[in-house]
């Protein structure tokens, strides 16, 4: 797995160390620009490839998309800011498969990061079934909170519902989205211009 670092070197250790938890991550490497990105990857592709980003700097999305022009079945997470939509949102619609914010807990991001490597045979989230999807208001409001990296039980205490109930509207929305997974599904709401 490469990782493309953030800029100051003590998130990129912390960031590694988060990383080398998640099952069936072998190899972590980092790189400090999206040159030597596109290099490294052409040389030794990656499973999945880990990029920051920063509010009123384009280098993260810049990054993402130099990076998938040339090689569009790359599999990239941008870390960014909670409150940074638009940068996020820049990076999502320059093919990035998804996000994670940088104040996500460890659990939170292992959980996320393993999900995804699990499912590297499917990069790029599908389009829905049918082009007027509808989600219900509480399914919008766990949709919000996945955007937030905010877990079941997270978004659950915020709602007022059982974990169980959240895990049922994510079900839902998953299906009515045409996707697979949260990081496909918030990938798919920024994407569709539902989340901003």
């Amino acid at each position: 797995m490469w990782t493309r670092c953030p800029r100051r070197a003590r998130n990129s250790r912390k960031l590694a160390r988060v990383m080398s938890a998640v099952p069936g991550v072998s190899h972590i490497d980092c790189v400090a620009r999206g040159d030597e990105l596109q290099i490294r990857y052409a040389r030794e592709p990656a499973d999945m490839v880990l990029i920051g980003t920063q509010r009123a700097t384009s280098g993260g999305v810049d990054a993402t998309r130099g990076l998938l022009a040339v090689n569009p079945r790359a599999n990239v997470i941008v870390f960014g800011a909670p409150d940074d939509a638009s940068t996020i949102a820049a990076a999502i619609a320059g093919g990035a498969r998804g996000y994670l914010r940088w104040d996500a807990s460890r659990p939170a991001v292992i959980a996320a990061l393993a999900s995804t490597l699990a499912d590297v045979t499917f990069p790029v989230p599908r389009e829905p079934s049918t082009p007027g999807v509808e989600l219900t208001k509480r399914e919008m409001q766990v949709l919000h909170g996945m955007s937030q990296g905010k877990s079941n039980g997270e978004i659950g205490r915020e709602l007022y519902l059982a974990e169980d109930t959240v895990k049922t509207h994510a079900r839902r929305l998953f299906g009515k989205l045409g996707v697979r997974d949260r990081a496909q599904a918030v990938a798919h709401g920024f994407r569709r211009g539902l989340m901003t």
